[in-house]
């Protein structure tokens, strides 16, 4: 059994695809969220959580589909957007909290603050791109 941030996280990949963003919003849904219980999700991020489910299982399914297929359906592009915006939002909420829990935040530097400018400029080539 996989995790709430788990789910979370691969959810949260399947958006990024470059699928449609309504079967996108179906896969994340079928694959990782569909079988996460609510009191597994953390108590922060619960309803916000409850508001996908809702968004993503609201609409009464025609023959041969069920409620996901029936509610991405229903959604218009914007909406569809709004409701993977809200996944990705949660995710990193959760992220926050599973990874921040009181600890500060580290910085890493990886590379001297004295290198000059032009180590950094990007190729003739690329920069015409």
């Amino acid at each position: 059994m996989i995790s709430a941030w788990e789910c979370f996280h691969f959810a949260t990949l399947e958006l990024v695809r470059s699928t449609p963003i309504k079967q996108r919003l179906v896969c994340a849904y079928r694959r990782f969220l569909a079988s996460l219980p609510a009191e597994d999700v953390p108590t922060e991020v619960r309803e916000s959580y409850a508001q996908v489910m809702r968004s993503l299982c609201g609409v009464q399914p025609l023959r041969g589909e069920d409620a996901v297929a029936a509610s991405v359906r229903k959604m218009s592009n914007q909406e569809a957007d709004e409701c993977a915006a809200q996944i990705v939002e949660i995710f990193g909420l959760m992220c926050k909290a599973h990874h921040g829990a009181g600890r500060g935040a580290t910085v890493v530097q990886l590379h001297s603050v004295e290198r000059a400018a032009e180590d950094f400029a990007a190729p003739a080539l690329i920069a015409s791109n």
